[in-house]
């Protein structure tokens, strides 16, 4: 049951429209306050009944982003509404220029710059993990081609960028999987082509699924945890690298609870954050692998476990009270879109059976897209989903240059 909107009062815009900004449209739409969209290259959002306007954003400079920003504050009264980021990138923006725009908006984006960085930049994310006593998997930082031919760590390796300031081909990936040296030369020479030769990091390959890779997520006071939950990732897309949860469950884990605490605390965190992690099935132990200090893919099954993150982070930017809680285990989340190929990969491989599988999908359970008080998202996920991959693939293809070093070329090398 949604509230009725509350139309005399400040509203939200969330920067973006896919699946994770429509989660913050309807956790903010169904308690009545208004929200508008800034879609970007997806759509989902933007269909939501709880979207009562969308608007573009546009595809430039942070400069430009911010007196957008600003310009529609003054055009249309948007006067003390809270702006929700919905991926890296606009968190760090509005971080950066919190001072400027603040004195228009709340910002949901609660940590100063200053410490956000350690989270944003994972070259500064493992340095300071370092410092905390937290264990991440073996990162190399190559100062150029010598250091990648030099390489020693062992195979299978990744290629991963630090930071994901511009969208390409290598930072969208998240991660280029390497078997040998000469594939990892290749890789690493494509990928400077793509972003600066200093943000190209090498990382050993944790082993084991993703049903090794474990979230600690919470909304935070000075890096206290306020209200938390610890999930385990089930089912992942790609299934043997993946870039994205499709099914996840609440579980109790005080060691990924104590272990995410120590990195909070030592950051003063303030608003919401996800720490992911790895356990290595070679020792036992957790590695860190992100922290992500915006929304995450699969925050909205907070809502079902009883922490309603975007909501509680509304009131926590209003004054209101926030009390105390900690997601219940055993809830279920599943993005029908990228899990059903998953399912359909493992039931041909016999890793999992059809009757497991209507298993995984009863309640509680929290879907992705489909919601019963809003089911237009849905209806047009997939054909939107597919457009965006004919535009991006489009935008891709036009985007490549000559310059791109083929393996066989790095060979001869």
């Amino acid at each position: 049951m949604s509230r009725p909107r509350k139309t005399g009062e400040p509203g939200a815009l969330v920067i973006g429209s896919d699946y994770k900004c429509l989660g913050v449209v309807r956790s903010l739409g169904r308690q009545g306050i208004r929200v508008w969209v800034l879609r970007d290259d997806h759509a989902l959002a933007t269909w939501s009944r709880y979207a009562e306007r969308s608007l573009p954003w546009p595809a430039s400079g942070e400069g430009e982003q911010v007196s957008y920003l600003l310009t529609l504050a003054r055009r249309y009264a948007l006067g003390g509404w809270a702006l929700f980021p919905g991926d890296d990138e606009t968190a760090a923006l509005l971080a950066r220029n919190s001072d400027r725009l603040g004195e228009t908006y709340r910002v949901s984006v609660l940590t100063p710059w200053a410490r956000l960085r350690s989270a944003y930049d994972k070259r500064l994310t493992y340095r300071l993990a370092a410092e905390v006593g937290v264990d991440h998997p073996r990162t190399r930082y190559p100062g150029g081609r010598e250091d990648v031919l030099a390489y020693d760590g062992g195979f299978p390796a990744i290629l991963k960028p630090a930071t994901r300031a511009e969208p390409n081909r290598f930072t969208t990936a998240k991660a280029w999987p390497a078997d040998d040296l000469a594939t990892l030369v290749a890789r690493y020479d494509e990928a400077c082509t793509l972003v600066e030769r200093s943000l190209v990091m090498i990382q050993e390959v944790i082993p084991g699924d993703g049903r090794d890779q474990l979230s600690y997520a919470a909304l935070c006071d000075d890096g206290e945890p306020v209200v938390s939950l610890v999930a385990r990732r089930l089912r992942q897309w790609p299934a043997d690298f993946g870039r994205a949860s499709t099914y996840v469950e609440t579980i109790d884990d005080p060691e990924v609870e104590a272990t995410a605490g120590r990195l909070l605390a030592a950051l003063h965190f303030d608003g919401l954050v996800e720490v992911e992690f790895k356990r290595d099935r070679r020792d036992g132990r957790l590695k860190l692998l992100d922290v992500n200090p915006r929304i995450w893919g699969w925050h909205t099954l907070g809502r079902r476990a009883g922490v309603d993150f975007p909501y509680l982070l509304w009131r926590m930017l209003n004054g209101a009270p926030v009390s105390p809680a900690r997601g219940r285990p055993g809830v279920r989340w599943v993005r029908a879109l990228t899990d059903v190929p998953t399912v359909l990969g493992a039931l041909r491989a016999g890793e999992l059976s059809f009757p497991a599988y209507l298993s995984s999908l009863r309640g509680p359970i929290e879907y992705a897209v489909l919601a019963r008080d809003d089911p237009l998202p849905a209806i047009v996920e997939l054909p939107s989903a597919l457009h965006l991959a004919w535009v991006r693939r489009r935008r891709t293809e036009a985007s490549v240059s000559p310059a791109v070093v083929s393996p066989s070329e790095a060979r001869s090398r």
